[in-house]
């Protein structure tokens, strides 16, 4: 069990037979009473955000996760086949948990991965990926004083603004949380 007021950005937790990964914490003391714990947590199972709040002193299970890192196969049907590299275990992760991350996934990649149990709960992309463009339209010459940028395509099928000086064929570094263009690789 874990005391409530141990719970920071990042623990995993344990509450009715889910699964919470903490994303904020905040510690409140009110007067003469108890302190309150409130804290937006993620359930790693169907990726749900919620907050609960704690009294001060109350306890948590804890949750036993592994991480491990497993080569990303292919996409079948709803799922995403990942694989142990030593074990050549197979893991199938559902699209719809995978959500947004399911773009960037490329086959023949290492992730790295939390599991409980043997059970998948959560992947993690690199903050960075490097992907080519395969579609954009030309640089239109005209008002250049303040950062102009044109609708791109990348391998992946993403939509993404870049700047005017980017063509087809080039690569270029997007992060991964937001989906923007970040700069182009040489």
């Amino acid at each position: 069990m874990i005391n409530t007021t141990e719970l920071r950005a990042g623990t995993t937790f344990k509450e009715g037979g889910e699964i919470f990964e903490v994303i904020s914490y905040q510690h409140t003391k009110i007067g003469r009473g108890s302190a309150n714990i409130k804290i937006k947590a993620r359930n790693l199972k169907t990726g749900l955000q919620v907050e609960k709040s704690f009294t001060s002193g109350s306890k948590v299970e804890e949750a036993e996760t592994k991480k491990k890192k497993l080569q990303y196969l292919y996409k079948d049907n709803q799922l995403a086949i990942f694989m142990d590299t030593s074990s050549f275990e197979q893991f199938p992760i559902s699209l719809s948990m995978l959500g947004e991350k399911e773009k960037f996934l490329r086959e023949g990649e290492i992730y790295e991965v939390l599991t409980s149990e043997d059970v998948v709960l959560n992947v993690e992309l690199p903050k960075l990926i490097t992907l080519g463009i395969a579609e954009t339209g030309p640089g239109v010459k005209g008002d250049t004083v303040s950062n102009v940028f044109k609708d791109a395509i990348l391998e992946n099928d993403l939509k993404v603004k870049v700047p005017l000086f980017i063509n087809i064929g080039d690569k270029v570094k997007v992060d991964t949380r937001s989906g923007e263009y970040v700069e182009r690789v040489k």
